[in-house]
């Protein structure tokens, strides 16, 4: 089945915690990323933007594996949980795993936020438009800029 990752750094060398997290996250199973997009950061926490993707994975695992695999790449990235929105070396959030829902104290997916920002819906479109309408786009809050691909901004 198919899964969506949104992954964001604004904390350090963005672009070596995005990288890093790939392998953690594919764990040998098929990926694709989106181009890299510079956002501003929600909450109101004052910090610098974030670099954002969204990864697609074509995976048997459970969305309370791949949550296991997020957490496992944020610690590798020196993740700590401080302020609440706050800066983040790296953040991984579960956003969609094939038709799976699941609504519990550690995990809610399809994630609940997902039609709100931008940052996600921007690069998931560029994956995979038919889950994204127009109508979502629009409506959707916060300012995203594409800077790239990981490759070509090395």
């Amino acid at each position: 089945m198919r899964a969506y990752l949104s992954l964001g750094s604004n904390v350090g060398d963005r672009h070596a915690h995005l990288s890093g997290a790939l392998a953690t996250l594919a764990s040998g199973e098929p990926l694709r990323v989106s181009s890299v997009y510079a956002t501003e950061p929600v909450g109101g926490v004052p910090q610098d933007d974030f670099w954002n993707i969204v990864v697609e994975l074509e995976t048997t695992a459970t969305a309370h594996e791949l949550l296991a695999r997020a957490r496992l790449a944020e610690a590798a990235a020196g993740r700590t949980r401080e302020v609440r929105w706050g800066p983040r070396t790296l953040d991984v959030d579960v956003l969609l795993v094939g038709v799976e829902a699941v609504d519990d104290d550690e995990l809610t997916v399809p994630h609940p936020r997902l039609f709100e920002r931008a940052f996600v819906l921007v690069p998931l479109a560029e994956l995979a438009p038919e889950l994204v309408t127009e109508a979502q786009l629009g409506a959707a809050a916060g300012r995203v800029e594409r800077l790239g691909t990981l490759e070509t901004l090395r």
